[in-house]
């Protein structure tokens, strides 16, 4: 009876829709509408079916995605074909990534159009750009609190720059990455200047009060996002004479989404950068999509609704185009976000591991694989058809986000720990050459998280400045392992610009009275490309990182175990200083790689016994990245310190 009902509503708004819609050719259009639209009514009801416009919503969501379907581009309607056959592109090996902020990185959108043969030369083939939409000067966010979503920074380039490198990647078989902020806006977007000006419909795209009687009922259980810059979550707006929900700044309005036309305004944008040739798009913030009395208004079931309907709306307009969801959240959060009782994602197919993260930081500082080990096992397996977004550092902080009891089953107390990691990688903590920031510090609580640059947290910057010649070693061991560890896991690897150069804190942020405050920006830095061709210069630090990371890269995309088909095995080892995990051929047994990660400065054993089903069966092990057979004694392999291996059997 529901499907029927679902027929007879599709019936009536292709009856109503504008005739210079219907006058296209929309023959893929309506074959994906007619396929999805049993899912997208059902989601679109379940959330605005009470209200009475409810008909004349629906019928604006369907013209909406007709409309972008005709604007979309012949080569990437071509492209959605291609990936409509092979839906399973995205989980191979061959995807390695990395995340920069434009003009950091090359300037401007032209700048980084002349600079894809570094790309290609390191074996990058996906290009995550930070968000490149006009935003206020000063109040910004880093780019997370747009005033125009339809317009890009000037200092950035324009929309034909866009197109311009977007076509040059394609024909070059790389990915293009782009931000939607679809949590919030600025307080200077139109939407919020027309809420200002006293326009009720435009008051309610947003959480907007006349007294605090509401606002009070919601911060009972809300969390303070930023307690210290940022406290409390609603703003009081002089103009407006209303108080508005502004959960991460007071200049960044959060959406109402429980107004559909505020869903199908964002449904919209989303499918315009879909169609300026983004390959995927990064949410930002869905955790946060639907606020709720009583509840810490993260993480709803609605949020999750919201996402379903923009994938299965995104699957008739765009199909091509697939999701990140940006949601920094537990273990047993995170992987919801892919899509509840599903085998495809109806979500996001690619999620960060934020976990994997800060547990190999944990590592770092500790020197072991304990936590590592035990963290792993609360990371829930991910659907079939989605995948993991592996990274070391990206734009953001680092979070200590463990769960409590795995800490204590690693043999730690939690507030202990979480107090030595923040000392340790501030370089508080005896010994320790960190360079980090903390970020967010409460200091009645004691955290915080942190911010810096890889190089500098692993301690390179330190021992360069001095000259310590083993410390430069470690350092650089550590950055080789750490890459390692995400090229290898099963998942899209995500390098951060600058990493492969070494490259570390940036401190000229302080300069800028808009940026001082946040010590996020230390790790943002401008490339310097006179120094980057030290790469091509043995004996430079340079080389020594990225000619191995270059060899990875490589050595990864030729292993077909490494593409993410739930196809890794945990391995418990009885050394608590090293990672193992192994990665096999789901039809072919034969094929696999055992891969090893010593977390210890001093070389390590390993029993070969420990790692029983992964000991070679007739042949012997050879390690993938260099080539060389490792190095054994008594049955025993010994890793070098800091060191990795990639083993198969010859």
């Amino acid at each position: 009876m529901y499907e029927q009902v679902s027929h007879s509503l599709l019936n009536d708004i292709l009856n109503r829709i504008n005739p210079e819609i219907s006058n296209q050719d929309l023959r893929h259009f309506y074959t994906r509408l007619g396929a999805n639209f049993y899912a997208i009514h059902s989601l679109f009801e379940r959330l605005y079916g009470h209200r009475s416009d409810f008909a004349e919503q629906a019928q604006n969501l369907v013209e909406t995605m007709a409309r972008q379907y005709i604007r979309r581009p012949d080569a990437l309607r071509q492209l959605d074909l291609e990936r409509e056959r092979d839906y399973n592109w995205f989980l191979s090996q061959k995807w390695v990534g990395m995340a920069l902020y434009v003009g950091g990185f090359a300037g401007d959108l032209r700048g980084l159009r002349e600079n894809l043969n570094y790309f290609s030369e390191l074996g990058v083939n996906l290009v995550h750009i930070m968000p490149i939409m006009l935003c206020p000067e000063g109040r910004s966010d880093g780019g997370y609190a747009v005033s125009d979503f339809r317009r890009i920074d000037p200092r950035v380039g324009t929309l034909e720059d866009l197109a311009a490198l977007s076509e040059e990647m394609r024909r070059r078989d790389m990915l293009l990455v782009l931000d939607v902020v679809v949590n919030h806006t600025s307080d200077e977007h139109e939407w919020a200047q027309r809420a200002r000006s006293g326009a009720p419909t435009y008051q309610d795209y947003y959480y907007t009060f006349g007294n605090r009687v509401v606002p009070d009922m919601f911060e009972q259980n809300m969390p303070e996002i930023f307690p210290q810059q940022a406290p409390g979550n609603f703003t009081w707006d002089e103009t407006m004479q209303r108080w508005v929900m502004t959960v991460f700044n007071s200049y960044q309005w959060d959406l109402n989404y429980g107004n559909p036309a505020v869903f199908i305004e964002m449904l919209d944008i989303i499918l315009f950068w879909a169609n300026q040739g983004a390959d995927i798009l990064r949410l930002d913030a869905v955790a946060f999509l639907w606020k709720k009395i009583g509840s810490t208004c993260q993480n709803e079931r609605e949020a999750h609704l919201i996402l379903q309907l923009f994938k299965d709306c995104c699957q008739v307009a765009a199909p091509g185009v697939i999701f990140i969801a940006e949601a920094i959240v537990a273990p047993v959060e995170v992987a919801k976000y892919f899509g509840e009782d599903a085998v495809i994602a109806k979500e996001c197919e690619i999620a960060y591991n934020a976990t994997f993260m800060a547990l190999l930081w944990d590592a770092v500082a500790t020197k072991n694989a304990r936590l590592l080990n035990q963290g792993i096992k609360s990371l829930p397996v991910k659907l079939e058809r989605a995948t993991w977004l592996n990274y070391i550092r990206c734009h953001d902080d680092i979070g200590l986000g463990f769960d409590d009891q795995d800490i204590v089953l690693a043999g730690y107390q939690p507030q202990e720990h979480r107090r030595f990691l923040i000392d340790y990688f501030t370089g508080r903590y005896p010994g320790s050459h960190a360079r980090g920031l903390p970020f967010g510090e409460n200091e009645k609580t004691g955290d915080a998280r942190i911010s810096g640059a890889l190089a500098s947290l692993v301690g390179l910057e330190h021992a360069l400045e001095v000259g310590d010649s083993q410390g430069t070693e470690d350092a650089i061991a550590l950055i080789i392992l750490l890459h390692a560890m995400i090229f290898s896991f099963g998942g899209i690897a995500l390098l951060y610009y600058g990493d492969a150069l070494g490259t570390c804190n940036d401190d000229s942020y302080l300069d800028d009275p808009h940026k001082r405050e946040d010590s996020r920006w230390i790790h943002r830095p401008a490339i310097n490309w006179e120094r980057a061709a030290r790469r091509h210069t043995p004996g430079t630090a340079e080389f020594r990182i990225f000619t191995p990371l270059k060899r990875m890269i490589a050595v990864r995309k030729e292993i077909g175990v490494f593409a993410d088909f739930n196809n890794r095995e945990l391995l418990e080892v009885g050394n608590p200083h090293l990672f193992a995990f192994g990665r096999y051929n789901l039809n072919k047994p034969s094929e696999r790689v055992l891969v090893i990660g010593n977390f210890s400065h001093k070389p390590q054993p390993l029993a070969l016994a420990d790692v029983a089903g992964w000991s070679p069966r007739c042949g012997r092990l050879v390690d993938l990245i260099t080539g060389k057979h490792p190095e054994g004694i008594n049955d025993s392999l010994v890793i070098p310190g800091f060191g990795c291996y990639w083993l198969s059997e010859t």
